[in-house]
């Protein structure tokens, strides 16, 4: 029986293990190196493409109860002015819908799914990748390193297959890469944060706003509560910010990757930010709490896989947070990987094989996340009309709009006739491994 390591208990490899399990392998283990999985975390969005895979894994039941379809795009010039409203999920035409929903809400959810069918002792707690060493057989060493909270401890492993889903600061990414170094950072800072606020105050609505210097992106992750005097709703919000505004010191950004700051000194950054009835900064103000991230991605790489080891999510394309690509191109990852492993009988042609289709499409929208994605409707907007507009039409034409949105949808694979023609990660009969 072939023993599946994944390095990573994040949305990428929970989903993987999961992937795993419904295309007939069961020998899988799941190393995080934080002691417990818990529901925290902000949000995220997960596009149709995504939904659809999980679907396949039989998640979209459960995931429903604990998201809010995303019903509506709109982008807006930081002074204001519509720029576009767009239909999203079961509106724009999809089969399935796009899913509103906080990461760690995700994120608990995979996790008890894999405990589920796969046994509690597929994922392992406290246990980190340190290291890895490619033998000559193909098959990888790993270094691991155990806390439990009264023990510390360290030793390796020879799983016959090495996923990494350990992040854009990912081990088996810096084992396959050692000369790689830190993430390039291009100077803005995220702060990320979750906020109840009253639902007149939180629209029905994601938005995105602003300009390639500061933008605030913000969307309702629960119905209005009914068991609220006002029925509150739970907001998620990112704010982009040039560093030198930043809560924290200077060259501090890369180094401190979950620092936790004050929502209000995030909030006077966007005082008079207000987009159809919300405002920005009452949203942030509501927060209890938010923290900073440097906005970082990773160069593409040339190759992914290395005999019997490869990269999923972050830790292969770790890009730019814009169009909503994280989280879902790491649930199709973990799909397209499981799927070559049950049509190849050899690991090293599987994984061959998974990143042919996937790093080509994968560096191409790691490039285009550089330039915004389709988030770049709101600098032309800025540059052409920096003063506000009356017409949008006359600054960036409906034509000019709609090919924008086209191109990156076609780069990420989830136009609405390539997603509702099914899923093409439905496996095979599983190999006999060796």
């Amino acid at each position: 029986m072939t023993h599946f390591m994944i390095a990573g208990g994040g949305i990428a490899g929970l989903t993987t293990a999961l992937a795993l399990h419904r295309a007939g392998f069961t020998d899988v283990t799941v190393v995080e190196a934080a002691r417990e999985i818990r529901p925290v975390g902000a949000g995220l969005n997960v596009l149709p493409n995504a939904v659809r895979e999980l679907d396949e894994l039989g998640l979209l039941g459960t995931l429903s109860r604990h998201a809010l379809p995303t019903r509506e795009l709109r982008y807006y010039h930081r002074g204001g002015g519509l720029i576009s409203s767009d239909p999203r999920g079961i509106a724009a035409g999809y089969r399935w819908p796009q899913l509103s929903i906080g990461r760690g809400a995700l994120q608990v959810a995979l996790a008890d799914a894999v405990r589920e069918r796969l046994g509690p002792e597929a994922l392992v707690p406290g246990v980190r990748v340190a290291g890895i060493e490619q033998r000559p057989h193909g098959r990888p060493r790993v270094r691991i390193q155990h806390r439990d909270g009264v023990h510390r401890g360290s030793g390796s492993l020879e799983p016959d297959v090495l996923i990494g889903a350990d992040g854009i600061r990912s081990a088996v990414r810096a084992g396959l890469n050692p000369e790689e170094g830190e993430p390039p950072w291009n100077g803005l800072v995220i702060w990320r944060g979750v906020s109840r606020v009253p639902a007149k105050d939180a629209g029905t609505f994601m938005f995105i706003a602003g300009d390639d210097r500061q933008k605030a992106v913000v969307y309702p992750l629960t119905e209005p509560d009914p068991d609220s005097d006002d029925g509150t709703v739970l907001m998620n919000w990112a704010l982009a910010v040039p560093g030198d505004d930043a809560a924290g010191p200077p060259g501090a950004y890369r180094g401190d990757w979950n620092r936790r700051i004050p929502a209000e000194r995030c909030a006077r950054h966007f005082a008079g930010w207000e987009f159809d009835g919300v405002s920005v900064e009452r949203v942030v103000a509501a927060a209890e709490q938010a923290y900073e991230y440097p906005m970082v991605d990773r160069d593409p790489l040339d190759r992914w896989s290395h005999g019997r080891t490869t990269l999923v999510g972050d830790a292969a394309h770790a890009m730019y947070p814009a169009g909503s690509n994280g989280a879902t191109q790491s649930i199709v990852d973990a799909r397209a990987l499981a799927r070559a492993l049950s049509v190849h009988r050899d690991p090293a042609e599987a994984l061959a094989a998974y990143e042919a289709e996937r790093r080509p499409a994968m560096t191409e929208l790691q490039r285009a996340n550089r330039d915004m994605g389709p988030e770049i409707v709101i600098n032309l907007a800025h540059e052409r009309a920096p003063d506000g507009f009356t017409d949008i039409d006359e600054v960036i034409p409906p034509e000019e709009r709609a090919r924008i949105t086209a191109r990156y949808e076609a780069q990420g694979a989830f136009a609405p006739p390539t997603v509702n023609r099914g899923s093409p990660y439905t496996p095979g009969r599983p190999p006999s491994l060796p």
